[in-house]
C-alpha cells in the first residue's frame, strides 16, 4: 500500500526488488479510491521504470499524492531523531507531501537540477549559461519547496500545542538550516566552493527538522528511547488529524510493529486515538497486541496468502 504514493514505499527498495522471486521480472498493485482506479508497478523488460495508470490512462507517478494520502511509521524508523539529517528531510517530505501533492514535482526538479549542476561544476569548462539556466530551476523550485515545508512545519507545530495531554509525548517542531535567501544569487557566488565540495552547499537540501519533547523542552535525540517513540507516534498521529482536516479526508495509516514497542497503557491509549479515524493498518507477529483494539477485520499473512482470520 505504501507503493501507492511517490517514491519507494516504506521500505525504500529498488523496484528491481519488489518483483516476486523466480518471477516474470515484473510486478503492480492496484487499488481502488472511491471511483477512481489507480495503479502502478514495472515491466519485465523494463523492471527500474516504474509506470502509473489513473483509470487505466498513463499518468505520471508523482500525481499518486493527489489522489491518495498515505502515512506509515516502522521499526527502522525509532531512531529517526538520532538517525542522520537525510533520514528526518525525507520523514519531513513525506508529511509536506500528504498537504501538498506538488511537493514532489518540485523535489523531483530540484534534485534533476541540482545533480546535472553537480556534474557540470565538475568539468573542466562549464558552460556559465548553462550553468545559470540550472541554478535558476534550482532557485524556483527550491524556494518552493522550502516554503511548502515551512507552513507543514508551522501547521503541524500548532496542531501539537493544541493536542490533548494523554500517554504520548507532545512534540515541538522547527525547521532548521538554510534560511530561503536568494538561492540563485548563492548558487552563482558559490560555484568554486561547490566544486571543490562536490555539492551544493546551499539549498533546501541543507535543512532538517528538529524536534524536542515540548513539556521538558529537551531535544528529542536526548529523551528516553520510550519518550522518542512516543513523541514520534504523537507527532504522526497529529500530522494524520491535519490532513484529515485540510483535504476532508483521512490518510490511509501504516504501522508496522508500532504495537510491540508500546507498553499496555501506551497500546490503549494509541488504539482509543485510532478509533474512527479513517483506514488504519497495523502489523504484528503475535495476536495478542491487538487485544482491546475493538471491531477491526484482521488477516494473518501466511507463505503465498494472505487469509483472513
Amino acid at each position: 500500500m505504501s507503493l501507492l504514493t511517490p517514491g519507494r514505499g516504506l521500505r525504500g527498495a529498488a523496484l528491481s526488488e519488489m518483483a516476486r522471486q523466480s518471477g516474470s521480472g515484473s510486478f503492480a498493485v492496484a487499488a481502488r479510491v472511491g471511483e477512481i482506479d489507480i495503479g502502478t508497478g514495472t515491466a519485465a523488460t523494463a523492471p527500474e521504470r516504474r509506470q502509473m495508470r489513473i483509470n487505466g490512462a498513463p499518468a505520471s507517478v508523482n500525481s499518486l499524492s493527489e489522489w491518495l494520502s498515505v502515512l506509515w511509521l516502522t521499526p527502522a524508523m525509532d531512531r529517526l531523531f538520532l538517525g542522520s539529517t537525510g533520514d528526518r528531510r525525507r520523514f519531513l517530505d513525506r508529511l509536506v507531501l500528504a498537504l501538498e501533492p506538488s511537493h514532489a514535482h518540485h523535489a523531483a526538479r530540484y534534485e534533476a537540477a541540482m545533480r546535472a549542476r553537480n556534474k557540470l561544476l565538475a568539468e573542466e569548462s562549464s558552460d556559465a549559461a548553462w550553468l545559470t539556466a540550472l541554478e535558476d530551476a534550482m532557485a524556483e523550485h527550491g524556494i518552493a519547496i522550502a516554503e511548502a515545508r515551512a507552513r507543514t512545519v508551522a501547521a503541524l507545530d500548532e496542531r501539537l500545542s493544541d493536542a490533548p495531554e494523554d500517554e504520548f509525548a507532545r512534540a515541538a517542531i522547527a525547521l532548521e538550516g538554510w534560511d530561503r535567501r536568494n538561492l540563485a544569487s548563492a548558487l552563482a557566488n558559490n560555484r568554486a566552493r561547490d566544486a571543490a565540495a562536490g555539492r551544493a552547499i546551499e539549498g533546501p537540501h541543507r535543512q532538517d527538522l528538529a524536534v524536542a519533547h515540548r513539556a521538558k523542552q529537551m531535544p528529542a535525540a536526548q529523551s528516553s528511547t520510550g519518550e522518542q517513540k512516543a513523541l514520534l507516534l504523537g507527532l504522526v498521529l497529529a500530522h494524520a488529524e491535519l490532513v484529515a482536516d485540510r483535504r476532508g479526508e483521512p490518510p490511509l495509516l501504516l504501522l508496522d510493529e508500532v504495537a510491540a514497542h508500546l507498553d499496555p497503557k501506551r497500546r490503549a491509549a494509541l488504539f482509543a486515538r485510532l478509533e474512527g479515524r479513517g483506514q488504519v493498518w497495523m502489523t504484528a507477529t503475535e495476536e495478542n497486541l491487538f487485544e482491546g483494539v475493538g471491531a477491526a477485520s484482521r488477516f494473518r499473512v501466511e507463505p503465498g496468502a494472505v487469509n483472513p482470520v
